[in-house]
């Protein structure tokens, strides 16, 4: 009886045991061994496990989180949206080119820029993939496939193919300041820009688990046909889903743009797998139906702490590629294995 409850407490955590054996293998690798100087007295510390580099980690976490919350709506759906690294690129743009404009501004005014930047942008972008997938029932891999090209593009064009650089420093608040100045960490400890993408993040959530839309949106998922005859307005959960899935794009694009004090055209490249594999990761289901936004936050943990864990042994930056492309197959085949033993 015991062993069946450990197996099946297994394989719903199965995600956040391997998190913990991601922590503890990376502590141990890369765990330094010195003399204190007294008889016997060898110490270890563990450049991963350190307090320094757990605060790095969240704000290497932070696009990719604000990436896959939205993204996750658009998979519970049954749907994808290949665009978000693109949309959070021309928000970027946007933002600095705006900013450029407005250069005697408060930090509150900097961060109404930066956030009414993404909404912007990301809810146009959004309408467009959900205009184009409701009325004109194009298949969602190719919309959003034509929206990563035009707004890439877009990217090039309004940059004229370089950065956007010469803001005010205030613009770079919201992603590059900390809280909690100390003697020993100067600049602080509390990154702004983690605290923001943890409200963004629990919004998210609590729209998707406690709200009436969010039951629309699993119901939209789990049958699109039972759902309608439900009296259920699937073509308007299905656009707002793809708004929000765009602007979280935009904000996390605007908030790396905010960080580097500059927008980049190539900026976010990628970044869209990356989202892919934490959000199927945390267990959101490729055929729909299934999903959360607090567990996709485990897969954005997932590859954080592969990256960082590489990073800091050395490891080649092309084979963290590899590994999170071994990552994206094995967790399409869980969701498989899993979508068939529930049939």
């Amino acid at each position: 009886m015991k062993s069946n409850s450990f197996k099946s407490f297994a394989r719903k955590n199965i995600v956040v045991i391997f998190l913990v054996i991601l922590c503890l293998g990376f502590g141990i690798g890369t765990s330094d061994v010195f003399s204190t100087g007294n008889i016997g007295g060898i110490v270890k510390t563990s450049s991963f496990l350190s307090a320094s580099n757990i605060v790095n980690l969240t704000t290497q976490m932070a696009i990719n989180a604000m990436l896959s919350a939205g993204l996750t709506y658009v998979i519970i759906l049954g749907g994808i949206d290949i665009s978000v690294g693109s949309v959070a690129a021309l928000a970027g743009i946007v933002s600095m080119l705006v900013a450029q404009k407005l250069p005697n501004v408060s930090v509150f005014g900097a961060i109404l820029v930066l956030v009414l930047s993404a909404v912007v942008v990301g809810g146009i972008c959004g309408t467009f993939n959900g205009i184009m997938i409701t009325k004109f029932k194009v298949v969602p891999m190719i919309t959003t496939l034509a929206m990563l090209n035009m707004a890439r593009g877009l990217c090039f064009v309004l940059s004229g193919g370089t950065a956007v650089f010469g803001v005010a420093n205030n613009y770079s608040w919201l992603g590059g300041s900390r809280f909690l100045q100390t003697p020993d960490k100067p600049t602080g400890w509390i990154p702004v820009i983690t605290l923001f993408v943890i409200l963004c993040v629990f919004i998210m959530h609590t729209l998707l688990s406690k709200t009436v839309f969010g039951r629309h949106v699993y119901a939209t998922g789990s049958n699109i046909k039972v759902a309608h005859l439900s009296g259920i307005n699937t073509d308007k959960v299905t656009l707002i889903c793809h708004i929000l899935c765009a602007v979280m794009a935009a904000l996390g694009g605007v908030l790396n743009a905010s960080k580097l004090q500059n927008g980049q055209p190539a900026a976010c490249d990628g970044y869209e797998m990356y989202a892919i594999a934490a959000t199927v990761l945390g267990g959101t289901s490729l055929s729909g139906g299934r999903g959360s936004v607090g567990r996709a936050m485990f897969g954005v943990a997932i590859i954080a702490v592969i990256n960082n864990g590489m990073n800091l042994m050395h490891i080649n930056s092309y084979w963290q590629k590899v590994v999170i492309g071994l990552i994206i197959l094995l967790a399409v085949i869980l969701d498989m294995a899993q979508f068939k033993k529930e049939e």
